[in-house]
């Protein structure tokens, strides 16, 4: 399996510092950008190439928190963590707001597409803005619940950091914290998920 950390020179760690993460990635993929191969042979070229693919799908991988931590779970446990469909405790009541709205906004779409009369669209028009509006405010919750996860995350590294070589695998999952981990790799799919389904409600409401 491809270690996108190592593609990157970054230790394994779930949280990373994203402008080093950048600075990194655009030192290694310059070196074999397609661009500097343009006279070489074709064996060159192919190899520049995939060199170069690989590097940018470990940073597209690393700078957004979900999949690095799915990876970095891969990594240590050496299989993708199991697909869990029960909501946990903490996010149940964001979880029963979430669908309660949509619900709503549903309903409301639905009249307001069946709607035909030039009054009625007035109205259905500034009830979307309210509508809108709620959506918004939901969305605006996920931000400081994803802020304490990004913070918890830092404080996880300290653990990587001191862990055993990863030659020594039983010894080394033993002592990091991995059940934590994978919660919180959850609770970010959970998060992710929610915000798409708001922002889909959104965008329709805007149309």
């Amino acid at each position: 399996m491809t270690d996108h950390f190592r593609l990157l020179d970054e230790p394994r760690r779930p949280w990373l510092d994203l402008e080093v993460l950048k600075t990194r990635f655009l030192e290694r993929s310059s070196v074999v950008h397609p661009d500097r191969f343009h006279t070489a042979d074709a064996a060159a070229q192919a190899h520049a190439t995939e060199r170069y693919l690989a590097i940018n799908t470990a940073y597209q991988c690393l700078r957004e928190t979900k999949p690095r931590l799915q990876h970095l779970l891969e990594l240590e446990l050496g299989a993708k963590p199991a697909q869990l469909q029960q909501i946990l405790p903490e996010t149940m009541d964001l979880f029963m707001e979430v669908s309660q709205l949509c619900r709503q906004v549903d309903a409301f779409l639905a009249e307001k597409n069946a709607a035909t009369a030039p009054m009625l669209k007035v109205k259905f028009f500034a009830q979307g803005l309210d509508w809108l509006d709620r959506l918004n405010a939901l969305q605006q919750k996920l931000g400081p619940r994803r802020a304490a996860l990004e913070a918890e995350l830092q404080s996880l590294n300290p653990a990587w950091q001191a862990a055993p070589s990863t030659d020594a695998d039983d010894v080394r999952r033993a002592a990091l914290p991995l059940r934590r981990l994978e919660e919180i790799y959850r609770l970010f799919s959970y998060y992710d998920r929610w915000a798409g389904q708001l922002q889909e409600r959104a965008v329709q409401l805007s149309l």
